[in-house]
């Protein structure tokens, strides 16, 4: 399913969430095919992969090169509308976790998140939002795991009541306690 009908679809969590959904149904509308790209400096969509354990008591996430922080796997959407397989790919990439199975084939989370300027491979990518879509796995705790070096620099299985210890930057761990109460409660 593209990323618009996605969205269209998505049933918002709270307040927050509903304003945030139009605000990103506003953009799709305008012009769906330029926030797939990151190439749209101001603001391009985004796929996270938010997978739990078979007990449901850790998460697996990756530490980040760029911002020295624990976060949960995703990537840029680089003009695939569908977000879900956006995520399944991140997830492979940055893991190796091939065995992970979707809670849903819906968007859990819809989020617009604030990326702060930072350096990549010596170029200055400025501040801009990620039209984040987070959709929620189940995978294997044993299951191997493989580092993305150019990209993080760990990957682990973190207990969800340590998530705010591990991940610095607080909007995500707002989003995370968000989701951890979707799929657990």
């Amino acid at each position: 399913m593209n990323f618009l009908q996605s969205v269209r679809e998505y049933q918002p969590y709270n307040m927050e969430e509903g304003k945030e959904r139009q605000i990103v149904l506003d953009l799709l509308e305008q012009n769906e095919e330029r926030i797939l790209f990151r190439t749209s400096q101001l603001a391009h969509a985004t796929a996270t992969a938010m997978v739990f354990n078979e007990k449901k008591d850790k998460v697996l996430m990756v530490k980040h090169n760029i911002f020295g922080t624990w976060a949960c796997v995703g990537g840029h959407a680089d003009g695939e509308a569908d977000l879900l397989r956006v995520a399944k790919k991140e997830l492979l990439e940055e893991t190796g976790v091939f065995a992970a199975i979707p809670i849903l084939d819906e968007i859990l989370s819809l989020d617009i998140l604030l990326v702060a300027g930072h350096y990549k491979r010596g170029e200055y990518v400025p501040n801009h939002l990620h039209i984040n879509a987070t959709y929620a796995f189940i995978a294997p705790e044993n299951v191997k795991l493989t580092i993305k070096e150019d990209e993080n620099s760990a990957v682990a299985w973190i207990p969800i009541d340590k998530i705010s210890q591990y991940c610095k930057e607080m909007e995500f761990v707002k989003v995370y306690k968000k989701i951890i109460k979707k799929i657990i409660y």
